[in-house]
């Protein structure tokens, strides 16, 4: 059971927060991989489809969370580019379940002044979805509050890929000298250019693994594995993510402890 929400004081504003967490402490990013849709569904007798359900409104809870208590960053796993291996029947859910809640949800995520973005190949995603991303993409980018990224249709390997490219044809054109090349310009080429990179990582379902995910973003994140399938995720959940993380002392490699 979660302990009561009482008012404390954050950096930028008043806002409720468990009683005990530091709120100069919170992760400025948070990076999630929602695992467990499918067993949650399973363990209950019902279709794959309803654990995606389900889990879109952990989502939602997540971000309202992440958005009243402070978390400047959330980056969320929804499809990997491995995902189209799934069967058929899922995956078309899938998209149009994504459109669903896009078109459902646009308002509220203005309301709450959330900036939200779509990160991966978006070209083969169906045109419908692809429209939608466009427009909630502009109608959110002056937001003030919480960065909300989507991944979608995501492989990390594939955006490093993309990177390397694209500084290589800066190279071949004559703009860039290759010994100039260094982590900030990668960085900028990658789809999270303009966020910080995660400073805490939850993988629900006790699953013990990157699986394609923000592989150079992640470098220094904290890892936090919950047991827990990802339709169940709430509040004590995300609080009990926090609560681990202001437990670790981060080092960066050096011997002294960073305050995020």
């Amino acid at each position: 059971m979660s302990r009561p929400l009482v008012v404390v004081p954050c950096p930028n504003k008043q806002t409720f927060l468990p009683e005990g967490l530091d709120p100069l402490r919170l992760p400025a990013h948070v990076a999630v991989i929602m695992d467990g849709n499918g067993r949650w569904a399973c363990q209950r007798g019902l279709p794959r489809v309803m654990g995606h359900r389900k889990g879109v409104e952990a989502l939602k809870t997540t971000l309202r969370l992440c958005n009243n208590w402070g978390i400047g960053t959330l980056t969320a796993y929804a499809f990997s580019t491995e995902n189209w291996a799934r069967p058929g029947e899922e995956v078309s859910f899938l998209m149009t379940l994504f459109e669903r809640v896009l078109a459902k949800e646009l308002e509220a995520l203005q309301n709450e002044q959330v900036r939200i973005r779509f990160l991966g190949d978006l070209t083969a995603l169906p045109e419908g979805l692809q429209d939608l991303i466009a427009a909630a993409s502009a109608k959110t980018q002056n937001n003030s509050g919480i960065h909300f990224n989507v991944c979608t249709n995501y492989g990390s390997r594939d955006e490093l890929v993309q990177a390397a490219r694209a500084l290589a044809r800066r190279v071949k054109r004559g703009e860039l000298d290759p010994e100039a090349i260094n982590e900030h310009l990668l960085g900028q080429e990658l789809h999270t250019a303009g966020d910080r990179d995660p400073d805490l990582l939850i993988r629900t379902s006790g699953e013990y693994r990157l699986s394609n995910f923000l592989l150079w973003q992640l470098a220094y994140a904290e890892f936090h594995v919950t047991e827990v399938l990802w339709p169940d995720f709430d509040g004590a959940a995300l609080e009990a993510a926090l609560r681990d993380y202001q437990g670790r002392r981060r080092r960066f490699g050096g011997v002294l402890e960073v305050k995020p």
